[in-house]
């Protein structure tokens, strides 16, 4: 057993320290989420969705102090905290409904005296490993479904943000889910890894993190097949046509790029711009970075947090001064703010220009307020730029032509496209990606079926 000491990343200030969980403190949690499934499951849609209602309902009532509890663990601005907590709640919102929309089907049969029928059902235990960039929504959004389609769920939150996962437990069992139905852990994640996709009691893994530890979870499931859900790494392009709304596509790449610090898995990594509109953006783009203030996110004015620990921060760092070495230019940003004592790392909102495309920043996910920008002549070498990567998450593009955005949407390479839209994200659309971005897709009616098996029943009359 030891301790983990979550930290405010704009201070450095430790705001409260955790006891670890064992490794068989974690075992024996997994076998209480098997033995509260039955009953669990024995509930009608109905009453499953009165108690996802509550829980949506007690999260309502404890909106600012959650939020302010992710601003603390995390560092995103308050108004982007608060903005999370609404993401959260919509997702129970969403599947509270989604529980009642559980169908079967009957097969016409091939044969007078004989009856068949499809029936789904709760897949079974559900073990998730969650980020630390949005603490919050991204447990409503694995606990929520598989909740709803009548599985236990148990939690690993990342060590760095795990206060908010644990108060939002706290209000489900206060609305009455049980405590073995909904229930997290804390303890050491290689160990929890290895216990999550080796005990037979789990039949589904859902993570959301790296493509290098995900890779790890689905050969580790391999050896029980478990089911899993895989939301992995990004490296999002920005393609901005001749013809875009300049004003438009400044403003959305700034609230996709920019927000929590730039560290999203849908966060614009590659700006991809016209050459014959490049200047014209870039200034503009330019003029609206230079306008966003870095700080403490409990601060009222503040835009752009910190940078999550001294890991991410060298990766960025690293990024930025590989770029400068091969040529590129910094319009602006590319200094940063550090205190290694306190252990707090700021980095200026930066953009790169005459990018080289041997430069790390075009194949590696930055995670952070960095973006690069190259030009295109050809619609097609727009494509080819954007396609030229191992991740297939989310996609971005600008353009007032139906032709042209058609023409990209259906050719990009991607499981999420934002045409002239920044924010792509909700409860209610499915949320995935392509190639090493991962398997699966959460949110939707799509975001159930991963915790429901499928049963076929011949009955002979």
């Amino acid at each position: 057993m030891g301790v983990v000491h979550v930290s405010n990343p704009a201070t450095g200030e430790i705001i409260h320290s955790l006891q670890t969980s064992t490794k068989e403190e974690v075992t024996a949690k997994v076998d209480k989420a098997q033995l509260a499934f039955p009953s669990w499951k024995a509930l009608t849609a109905y009453d499953r969705s009165k108690l996802l209602i509550a829980w949506a309902a007690m999260i309502r009532e404890n909106r600012q102090e959650l939020g302010e509890l992710i601003t603390l663990e995390n560092g995103k601005p308050l108004a982007e905290a608060l903005g999370e907590v609404d993401y959260a709640v919509s997702y129970i919102d969403w599947y509270a409904e989604e529980a009642k929309r559980i169908y079967g089907r009957t097969i016409p049969t091939h044969v007078p005296n004989k009856r068949l029928s499809v029936t789904r059902q709760p897949i079974g235990v559900v073990a998730a490993i969650t980020p630390w960039n949005f603490p919050a929504a991204m447990m409503t959004r694995k606990a929520a479904p598989a909740l709803a389609a009548g599985c236990t769920f148990i939690v690993k939150p990342a060590e760095e943000t795990p206060l908010t996962t644990i108060r939002l437990i706290e209000l489900a069992h206060r609305a009455g889910i049980p405590e073995d139905a909904v229930q997290y852990v804390l303890a050491d994640a290689p160990m929890v890894g290895e216990i999550f996709t080796s005990h037979k009691a789990v039949r589904k893994i859902t993570f959301t993190g790296s493509t290098a530890v995900g890779k790890l979870l689905l050969s580790q499931c391999a050896q029980t097949v478990k089911h899993a859900t895989m939301e992995l790494g990004g490296h999002a392009p920005i393609i901005v046509a001749e013809d875009a709304n300049i004003a438009v596509a400044v403003e959305q790449t700034i609230i996709a790029k920019y927000r929590n610090a730039g560290q999203t898995c849908v966060s614009p990594n590659r700006l991809i711009v016209h050459e014959n509109i490049a200047a014209t953006f870039t200034e503009a783009l330019v003029a609206k970075v230079k306008e966003l203030k870095v700080g403490n996110g409990m601060e009222a004015d503040v835009s752009v947090g910190p940078v999550i620990n001294r890991k991410g921060f060298d990766k960025i760092q690293d990024q930025i001064q590989d770029a400068l070495s091969k040529g590129a230019d910094a319009a602006v940003g590319g200094g940063h703010n550090v205190d290694e004592e306190q252990g707090f790392y700021f980095v200026e909102p930066t953009v790169l220009t005459n990018v080289s495309a041997d430069a790390k920043i075009m194949t590696e996910e930055t995670f952070g307020p960095v973006i690069p920008i190259v030009t295109f002549k050809e619609l097609d070498e727009a494509i080819a730029i954007a396609n030229d990567s191992l991740y297939g998450l989310a996609t971005y593009f600008f353009t007032e032509s139906y032709k042209t955005g058609t023409y990209l949407s259906e050719n990009l390479d991607y499981g999420i496209v934002g045409w002239n839209d920044g924010i792509i994200s909700a409860a209610h659309a499915p949320f995935g990606g392509m190639k090493e971005s991962g398997m699966g897709r959460e949110g939707g009616t799509e975001g159930i079926e991963p915790y429901l098996e499928t049963k076929y029943v011949s009955m002979s009359l």
